[in-house]
């Protein structure tokens, strides 16, 4: 299957994610601390990851979900990346997936649960700070699927898809 990535944030991202944008005013702040809520038994754990940049056309065959807890991922140093989310309950359905491409400047987290390909980064190397609560044995949770192939916008490439 193929799909080409979106520059324009769809709708239907929300079921799946919440971009994590600054305010639009000096003063003003965005509350996310809703999607960190503390888990029985689980602990907060921040990290830094070092991504290697990736060329979009690229072919998915595995994507994770964490069922426990949020993942956010906010870019620290980052031209631009992509998101990959689709639907599913036990098991992810890439024909629904929806795939954006962020500008370094917006981060993302994902729902619990939310079936979503690793962070891919666009153009160059790329560093994000990473929040998840952790600590159960299921945290992070594979699944192999049909190879998904994901093109490039035309507003990236200048060419149809």
């Amino acid at each position: 299957m193929r799909i080409v990535a979106q520059t324009d944030i769809p709708a239907a991202l929300a079921r799946f994610a919440a971009l994590v944008e600054p305010p639009a005013n000096p003063g003003d702040r965005r509350l996310y601390s809703d999607w960190l809520a503390p888990v029985p038994g689980l602990s907060l754990q921040f990290h830094i990851n070092h991504v290697a940049p990736t060329a979009l056309p690229l072919t998915l065959t595995r994507v994770e979900c964490h069922p426990h807890a949020a993942q956010v991922f906010l870019p620290v140093d980052v031209d631009r990346y992509l998101v990959t989310v689709m639907p599913g309950g036990p098991a992810p359905d890439p024909a629904g997936a929806i795939p954006v491409v962020l500008p370094g400047t917006v981060g993302v987290v994902y729902r619990p649960g939310a079936w979503h390909a690793g962070i891919t980064v666009l153009g160059r190397p790329g560093h994000f700070a990473v929040l998840m609560m952790r600590g159960a044995a299921d945290d992070d949770r594979f699944a192999d699927i049909a190879p998904l192939t994901i093109a490039a916008p035309q507003a990236l490439t200048g060419t149809g898809p």
